[in-house]
C-alpha cells in the first residue's frame, strides 16, 4: 500500500519534530519532506508534489494563509491541512476563501490530527470539532459592525504597519526587530490602534485587517 505523503510545515523545530514522530508513528503516512517558512513550503511543494500539506498559519516571512493561497493557485489540486493554535472564526473564513481542506488545533489531541489527514486525503474537509459551531456565527455582522465602527479612523503609517503584521501572525519581538525599535514601542503603536479603531482583541485586529485587503498577497 503507498503511504500518504507528507509535507510539514512548520517554523518550530521542536513543534515539528513531535508531529514527525506522530505521523511516521502510522502505517500509512509519512514525512516527505519540511518547511520553516511559507516561501519554503511553496518550493517542496511544488518540488515534492505531496499528497497533503500540513500548514502551520503563523511562521515567519509568509504566513500559512499567504502560502495557501499561493500553492492553491499554482497546484489547485493540492490538499492544504491548516494547523494552528488560534481559533479565530475571521482568520478560519480567510482559510476556507484560500482553498484548504481542513483545520485543525494544536492544542488538540494527536488521534484528531490522524482523523482530520485520512479524511483529507479521501477528498473530504475536516473542521476541528472544537471549533466547527463558530465558523461563521456572527461572521459578517461583526464584520459590518466594524467597518462602522472605523470609518475615518487614522492611523500613522507605523501603526497601521504594526497591525497589519500582528494580523498576519508576528509577534511584538519579531516586529520590533524587523523595525529595529523596542517591543515598548511596538506596544505603544497597537495600544494607540486599537484605541482609535475601538478594537479589543487580536480577533478584531484580524477582521479590521481583512477589511483593509492586508490579508491578501498583493
Amino acid at each position: 500500500m503507498d503511504k500518504l505523503k507528507i509535507l510539514l510545515a512548520e517554523d518550530h523545530e521542536t513543534v515539528r519534530e513531535g508531529i514527525k514522530l506522530i505521523i511516521e508513528s502510522q502505517n500509512d503516512m509519512e514525512v516527505v519532506g519540511e518547511a520553516g517558512d511559507g516561501r519554503e513550503a511553496i518550493r517542496l511543494a511544488e518540488e515534492l508534489k505531496p499528497d497533503i500539506v500540513l500548514m502551520d498559519v503563523s511562521m515567519p516571512g509568509l504566513n500559512g494563509l499567504l502560502a495557501t493561497a499561493k500553492l492553491k493557485r499554482t497546484m489547485p489540486d493540492i490538499k492544504i491541512l491548516t494547523l494552528t493554535r488560534h481559533t479565530d472564526e475571521a482568520y478560519l473564513q480567510e482559510l476556507l476563501q484560500a482553498g484548504i481542506s481542513g483545520y485543525v488545533l494544536k492544542q488538540s489531541a494527536s488521534a484528531e490530527l490522524l482523523r482530520a489527514i485520512r479524511a483529507v486525503a479521501s477528498g473530504g474537509k475536516y473542521l476541528d470539532p472544537a471549533i466547527t459551531g463558530k465558523v461563521f456565527d456572527g461572521y459578517t455582522e461583526k464584520l459590518g459592525k466594524l467597518r462602522g465602527e472605523t470609518l475615518g479612523a487614522s492611523l500613522s503609517g507605523r501603526e497601521s504597519e504594526t497591525l497589519r503584521l500582528i494580523a498576519l501572525g508576528y509577534s511584538n519581538k519579531e516586529i520590533a526587530e524587523q523595525f529595529d525599535i523596542s517591543v515598548k514601542t511596538i506596544e505603544a503603536h497597537n495600544a494607540n490602534a486599537q484605541q482609535k479603531l475601538h478594537l479589543k482583541s487580536r480577533k478584531d485586529i484580524i477582521s479590521y485587517a481583512i477589511l483593509q485587503g492586508w490579508m491578501q498577497d498583493n
